[in-house]
């Protein structure tokens, strides 16, 4: 059998220099945050990252890591606007492609479908199509005659993951309600990296009755990487919750000058250990209680 378990550092130099990277979650939802602190720590640079934007989004641009964003939204939710994406975004540090969050998706499901575009009525009236030109309309051929748009494909050379548990070969179980748009950057890329609360030997055996919860095809899946935590400060659904103390702590250093390096010194630059030791530990993380809506 085809074991695909590789080292969080082996399995972020999948990422190089200038590619296209999509970050799967939701805000401060089940991001691979693991991966993201890997990808700082081994000095990425000149990347497009696509992403449902949270702490994910704010630490790649404070980190001088990100060339293009492409997003639909960059939220810790009770905190509406992720602060050092803001201080990023207001300095003009990369260039911002901010798209209304149904266009995401219909980019994603495009490279995911292996087309060129997808026709859509998101996106119609707006400003999106002002500031980004290159989005074009498309007449529809039909009797209706209908202008829409042509929301081009977003592909990605490598998708990062979070998921609640993997086995060797690839296979995933996404747990939680809500999938978010997992599989579409899972399906627009070349390749894909997950990182997994629980590596198990066969999930087909060891979890028969969780099969609805495989959202893509293992054979997708190129490397698998087992981080217990890996999604903090974010949450896992149904494993753990955010932390907001944390996250709050965090916001406030964008707004020092020497904010973001303090927190990268303290949290980043050795090694993912010890950022877990700094935050607790896995047992503490795990008894984060699960917001509740």
């Amino acid at each position: 059998m085809l074991d695909k378990t590789q080292s969080l550092e082996t399995a972020a130099t999948l990422v190089q220099d200038g590619m296209t990277i999509g970050i799967g979650g939701w805000g401060p939802r089940r991001k691979p945050m693991s991966l993201v602190r890997e990808i700082i720590r081994q000095g990425r640079k000149d990347l497009t990252v696509v992403t449902y934007g949270g702490p994910d989004a704010g630490l790649l641009c404070a980190a001088g890591v990100v060339k293009r964003l492409i997003y639909g939204f960059v939220s810790l939710d009770a905190i509406p606007l992720e602060a050092h994406w803001r201080r990023a975004r207001e300095a003009g540090r990369f260039e911002a492609v901010e798209l209304d969050e149904g266009m995401l998706h219909w980019g994603l499901r495009a490279a995911a479908m292996r087309l060129p575009f997808l026709p859509t009525r998101v996106g119609l009236g707006t400003d999106v199509l002002k500031h980004f030109p290159g989005i074009r309309l498309i007449q529809s051929p039909y009797a209706d005659q209908e202008w829409l748009v042509a929301m081009p494909a977003i592909r990605l050379d490598v998708a990062l993951l979070h998921v609640s548990r993997a086995d060797r070969l690839g296979n995933t179980h996404t747990l939680g309600s809500d999938p978010y748009f997992d599989d579409q950057f899972a399906r627009a890329a070349e390749r894909v990296v997950v990182q997994t609360e629980d590596l198990e030997d066969r999930l087909d055996e060891s979890h028969s009755e969780d099969a609805h919860f495989n959202l893509f095809e293992r054979s997708l899946v190129t490397s698998v990487c087992v981080v217990p935590g890996g999604a903090h400060p974010t949450t896992a659904p149904t494993q753990y919750g955010w932390d907001m103390a944390h996250l709050k702590d965090y916001s406030a250093l964008a707004e020092e000058e020497q904010g973001f390096a303090d927190y990268r010194q303290r949290f980043i630059s050795d090694s993912e250990r010890t950022y877990l030791d700094a935050v607790g530990g896995v047992d503490r993380i795990r008894a984060l209680a699960q917001p509740i809506f």
